[in-house]
């Protein structure tokens, strides 16, 4: 099958899988798992942080970093597309007692600055506490530019806010940018970044930060039920595909380009946009049926009311993308 649902589908390497057989492990719980550690400490340093903590997953990276930047009865203000508010089960209202704040986010994805400083709270009882401004890079694989960080910055500056980044795929952001990881991270103050986004690890996210930081956010793990024992056997699919899978994300990035050339040559479907490694594209007319056909020709894509996001990944080949563009002309000109 070649799976464009999401870059979360690709399934590890031969290499990869011999990384995780041979990883010598402990128990987490209790700090002994070498392997963790080493995945830790390799995260803090590529991305410029002092101390950074193993997670189960990107809700509960972002989750912890919200929760350890935020009491009850605060809020943080966020993009109104954004993944922390949109797509993670309204945790920080749910589980941490913290007021989501949303602003309008703009088309190339950033959150409208403007907006956010007109929502920064006064210091009254009558409001919840501002404590928190959060970004997402990418976000529908949209890069957001250096300059819109550093102004997110000055902002969080200004009103004495701490700044957190979703960099889920911040990986992407720093290769299509042709920058350092730690050069995209540099302006926050606490970073999430995925494993299994793009770079093919099974399981796992990292959050980054502050020693300080990163420890409140670790007894907030293991209250959320992320405390994992000889969890080194996963962590070392992380560590490979840090240490071997982030340049390759370029390949991606020209997969996604071929397919949304190829896509607007297909009658009767139009590509709005192509963004690192996620192709956004309609029809020109609703076919509910048009994922199954799809599907039986090989092709898992994700097609609802007429709209679909096609994500690339490592284990979608050039070759895999033609195929994939005579399924989908074959079956639309039916």
């Amino acid at each position: 099958m070649i799976d464009l649902r999401s870059d979360t589908v690709s399934r590890p390497s031969d290499d990869m899988r011999a990384a995780m057989a041979a990883a010598p492990v402990g128990d987490d719980v209790w700090g002994d798992d070498p392997t963790v550690n080493e995945l830790e400490a390799y995260a803090a340093d590529l991305l410029g942080f002092e101390a950074a903590m193993y997670v189960p997953s990107g809700t509960q990276s972002n989750l912890c970093a919200l929760m350890a930047h935020c009491e009850r009865g605060d809020e943080y203000i966020v993009g109104h597309h954004a993944h922390t508010y949109m797509y993670e089960g309204g945790g920080a209202a749910v589980l941490g007692s913290i007021q989501p704040q949303p602003v309008p986010t703009d088309d190339d994805g950033m959150l409208d600055l403007v907006a956010a400083e007109a929502a920064v709270k006064p210091d009254d009882s009558h409001f919840a506490r501002t404590r928190l401004l959060c970004l997402e890079n990418t976000i529908d694989g949209k890069v957001l530019t250096a300059p819109q960080q550093k102004a997110a910055r000055a902002l969080a500056d200004k009103h004495g806010l701490a700044l957190h980044l979703d960099g889920a795929r911040l990986w992407n952001a720093a290769v299509a940018q042709g920058l350092a990881p730690d050069e995209v991270a540099a302006p926050f103050d606490s970073v999430s970044v995925c494993l299994s986004k793009g770079l093919g690890a099974p399981v796992g996210s990292v959050l980054c930060g502050s020693a300080t930081l990163v420890g409140k956010a670790r007894r907030w793990r293991k209250l959320l039920g992320g405390g994992m024992r000889q969890a080194g056997i996963i962590a070392a699919g992380g560590l490979y595909a840090l240490r071997h899978n982030i340049d390759r994300l370029a390949d991606d990035h020209a997969n996604a380009r071929r397919l949304a050339d190829g896509l607007a040559e297909i009658d009767g479907l139009s590509v709005n946009a192509c963004n690192t490694n996620m192709v956004f594209s309609s029809l020109d007319h609703d076919d509910p049926t048009l994922s199954r056909r799809l599907a039986a020709r090989g092709v898992l894509a994700d097609w609802r009311y007429g709209r679909s996001r096609m994500v690339l990944h490592l284990d979608v080949s050039e070759a895999a993308v033609d195929a994939a563009l005579e399924a989908i002309a074959s079956e639309l000109a039916v």
